[in-house]
């Protein structure tokens, strides 16, 4: 694996799809319901008590995650792709299908040869070429703006919106009457009936109807569609918004956050737990989230850093303090590719070389001028361990000042070249 960055990647994203959403299909849920006879005190606006502001449970997230988002691009580009099994080919993977494919048993990261088997009929069209994705993928990241400005983008295909502000402000105009009246969109998790007492309840469930919105303009401005998932932060949205797939949308009442929780198989499962750490945890004895919860947090600490023990125990509760981070424009760009096989300098040249020109084109039509170039690659043993190694220098003046002109693909080109035995390709390449 080799990729070339300059700084100033598109934020390093997860898959496409979320195995762990896939796996938590199985909880058993309900359509949306509400309960206006919910026992409470009667309070101006029919309302319980309210969350002071600030509060976790006073925030209504969404996670918005696009259906087989390749898939959908490409058959948004040629429509006579609609409704027949279709593949996106990545080398000598799948990388992704759409529905109509996995009915007929191709999943996702299967090997071409093995999908045709499943599959005779699967049509598959090569995607190692992003732009089109990307593309598109902004395109919905700007639509999710016109409805809040917090917005949050994972890779290509999710992204988190903090909907706290514009509930407040469609929650002002409603009258009593109104708010007695409030329906839900999509389903509620586990069955559970939305108390319109709660003003929590009233939050997420104004957030679900301002989720059916977001979905309904992707559709009819870019063809697109998604599932969502509504909750009082950005690890419960994630976790819920998989529950029903495609096209549908699940909220969660903070009732229910522990019975989803521990509806994970494992600790891995759990969005802010990486591989590295499961692994430790693994060691400690620690697979299920109820292991997590009921673990020593004093052993915790020791093992892994107060720090990290504290954040993925909070998370084990379904307790995420942490905001909705506007993204604004990438502050890298990179290209990667991987091959079997590179055992000269030539071979690394000439691999580098086609990633660069991918690279300088969206630098360009960026039109900021970057000031770093990074060359990282990743080696795969026979035991398909991974080894990582980089080099990075800075771009000269005289070579950012080209760029915007017609050489400054030369310009780049020609210092890259000048550069790779400072970057250390040889030792890099030659065991």
């Amino acid at each position: 694996m080799e990729q070339l960055g300059v700084e100033p990647a598109e934020e390093a994203g997860r898959d496409e799809e979320e195995d762990a959403a896939q796996a938590m299909e199985r909880v058993e849920a309900g359509e949306a319901g509400c309960s206006p006879d919910a026992p409470g005190p009667e309070e101006p606006g029919g309302l319980t008590w309210l969350v002071p502001e600030g509060s976790s449970s006073s925030r209504v997230i969404v996670h918005v995650d696009l259906d087989c988002f390749y898939a959908q691009v490409e058959m948004i580009s040629n429509p006579e792709l609609k409704g027949k099994p279709l593949g996106v080919q990545q080398k000598y993977l799948v990388v992704t299908c759409n529905y109509e494919a996995r009915k007929l048993g191709v999943k996702k990261l299967m090997n071409v040869r093995d999908a045709k088997e499943k599959c005779p009929q699967l049509v598959l069209v090569n995607g190692e070429d992003l732009t089109r994705y990307r593309e598109m993928s902004y395109k919905v990241t700007e639509l999710l703006e016109e409805f809040s400005p917090v917005v949050e983008r994972l890779g290509f295909d999710e992204n988190f919106v903090d909907l706290t502000e514009m509930v407040e402000k469609r929650l002002q105009q409603l009258q009593s009457d109104e708010l007695s009246a409030l329906t839900g969109s999509g389903h509620v998790y586990n069955n559970q009936y939305i108390n319109l007492h709660d003003i929590v309840h009233i939050r997420l469930l104004v957030g679900s109807q301002i989720a059916a919105e977001m979905r309904e303009a992707m559709y009819n401005q870019l063809g697109l569609t998604g599932c969502a998932g509504v909750a009082s932060n950005k690890l419960l949205a994630k976790l819920v918004s998989g529950i029903f797939k495609p096209n549908q949308q699940t909220v969660l009442l903070p009732e229910s956050s522990q019975v989803l929780i521990q509806s994970l198989s494992h600790v891995k499962e759990m969005p802010g737990i990486g591989y590295k750490t499961a692994k430790r945890l693994e060691a400690l004895g620690i697979s299920s989230v109820l292991d997590l919860q009921t673990f020593s947090p004093k052993i915790l600490e020791k093992e892994l850093g107060i720090s990290v023990a504290q954040r993925i125990q909070k998370l084990s509760f379904g307790e995420d303090n942490s905001p909705v981070t506007p993204s604004g424009p990438p502050q890298s760009f990179s290209e990667e590719d991987s091959f079997k096989k590179c055992s000269s300098e030539v071979e690394a040249k000439n691999k580098i070389e086609e990633l660069l020109a991918s690279l300088l084109n969206r630098v360009c039509q960026d039109g900021r001028k970057p000031h770093t170039i990074r060359l990282i690659i990743r080696r795969y043993s026979s035991e398909n361990h991974c080894s990582r190694e980089s080099r990075q220098c800075p771009i000269p003046s005289h070579v950012i000042q080209k760029l915007g002109t017609e050489n400054e693909r030369q310009s780049y080109g020609g210092f890259f070249q000048r550069q790779r035995n400072k970057l250390g390709f040889s030792t890099i390449w030659k065991n």
